[in-house]
């Protein structure tokens, strides 16, 4: 692939393969389709309601004038940046394509209902909602559900697989490495929820959000339920209280939500990255890859590294739009027309952080001799086992050990001490015989709870 050499994002280069899909939607190109599409869909609108004397488009006509948006190509982009390049402002040269394209039809006698009653803003933030609902529904969701899935495969195959938690960086109670990958799995799913369920709120009503010229051209109209109703036709929720602009809290919601599934795969990264170091994971050597220019020997985690650093330019972006869409100064200022721009950045770097992870998980394999070393050569972890134990003995009247925890902890801490000690210390316990077999049979690796029973919570 031959690649533009003067492109000033990675987005629009190296990783340019990748993160395409969200062009469709989140380009220039995509939002000016956006907009051709509800200039268009309000003119269908006013006509099938019979307004200021119209009748209902014929079928063909309504066909043609849809298919501006089905066949929305190179020559209409094109056009449009001809246009442009006269009226100095998008949303004006997106009206007169429009009304080329009635005159083309011979409907030039509804050319003024074009851009009916619309401020720019009535256009361009149903526009936004739009492309921001289907490039999140058609093209980052399903990044995401894929990473999910593939957490989802490897949290069941290794819901056995015994290894030694690491609390605070130092040996702890064990775990399975399949319940530690459920907790990913469990976490991302709310959040899927989440955006799933989001809202993408439009408003349809004029220079400052009172349908002032509405009423001034149609004073018995009912133009907040014709604003809903279109507003709805579109499959987006209606919002009634505006100023000039829709109020982006919705963006601010769905951003925020983005971000924090950014943050809890940044974390999946991290760890990724600390099991590889301890040699938990081995990495798959794939055909022909170089790890180090250098190094023969080494296989760097780049896909969770690059992953790392593309979430946290997401959430940079998508943070500075969570917090700067909500503020507009009293009734409009243009603040939003730059910062609204930049979401297919902070989508296109999620979209491939998302692709890198997804393709590390299916290039690694667990080490389980590695994970049986590391537990064997850990049997002090055991010392919580036998002093909860003690403690439940007291209770029962079984045992008068006094203070257990400070028992084991003389035992344990700041040492390293293997299963014989643990046996001898275990033998001369007084505590009754039943406890006591079950702490002798007791191994740092049969010791992880109910770890492999929990991935069943996973939906």
């Amino acid at each position: 692939m031959t690649l533009p050499i003067q492109v000033l994002s990675p987005l629009d280069g190296r990783y340019q393969s990748v993160v395409s899909p969200l062009g469709e939607y989140l380009s220039e190109a995509g939002l000016n389709r956006a907009r051709v599409t509800v200039e268009v869909e309000w003119l269908i609108y006013l006509t099938n309601h019979s307004m200021f004397g119209t009748t209902p488009l014929s079928a063909d006509n309504v066909s043609a004038l849809r298919a501006l948006v089905t066949d929305f190509g190179q020559a209409e982009i094109d056009e449009l940046a001809r246009l442009e390049a006269t009226t100095r402002h998008d949303v004006k040269a997106v009206e007169y394509l429009v009304r080329a394209k009635l005159t083309e039809l011979g409907l030039d006698h509804i050319a003024e209902l074009t851009h009916f009653a619309c401020t720019s803003e009535d256009i361009n933030n149903l526009s936004y909602a739009l492309i921001v609902r289907d490039a999140t529904k058609n093209i980052w969701l399903p990044g995401l559900q894929a990473v999910i899935a593939r957490l989802r495969e490897l949290s069941v195959q290794y819901r056995d697989e015994a290894m030694l938690a690491k609390t605070h960086g130092q040996p702890a109670t064990p775990t399975t490495m399949g319940k530690e990958l459920a907790v990913f799995v469990y976490r991302l799913e709310r959040i899927q929820k989440q955006i799933e369920g989001s809202e993408y709120l439009g408003k349809f009503s004029g220079a400052t959000g009172t349908f002032s010229a509405h009423l001034a051209a149609e004073p018995d109209a009912n133009w907040p339920k014709i604003s809903e109703e279109f507003v709805i036709s579109l499959g987006l929720t209606w919002n009634p209280l505006t100023t000039q602009i829709e109020s982006h809290d919705w963006q601010a919601e769905l951003y925020t939500r983005i971000s924090h599934a950014n943050r809890v795969i940044h974390n999946l990264a991290t760890d990724i990255w600390t099991y590889i170091s301890m040699g938990y994971f081995r990495q798959i050597p794939q055909a022909g890859a170089t790890g180090s220019s250098t190094m023969p020997h080494k296989i760097n985690p780049i896909r969770f590294e690059n992953a790392e650093a593309n979430l946290e330019l997401s959430s940079a972006v998508l943070d500075s739009l969570s917090a700067t869409l909500v503020t507009s100064r009293l009734q409009r200022d243009l603040t939003d027309s730059t910062t609204q721009r930049n979401v297919g950045v902070g989508y296109g770097h999620s979209l491939l952080a998302l692709d890198n992870i997804r393709r590390g998980l299916s290039e690694i394999d667990l080490d389980s001799v590695a994970l049986a070393h590391d537990l064997d050569t850990n049997w002090e972890i055991l010392g919580e086992a036998i002093q909860t134990v003690i403690r439940a003995e007291v209770a029962a009247g079984r045992s008068t050990i006094s203070d257990p925890y400070a028992l084991l902890k003389e035992l344990t801490r700041g040492k390293r001490i293997g299963r014989d000690d643990l046996i001898a210390f275990v033998s001369g316990l007084e505590i009754g015989d039943a406890a006591k077999a079950r702490l002798l049979e007791l191994t740092p690796a049969g010791y992880v709870g109910l770890a492999s029973d929990l991935v069943d919570y996973l939906e």
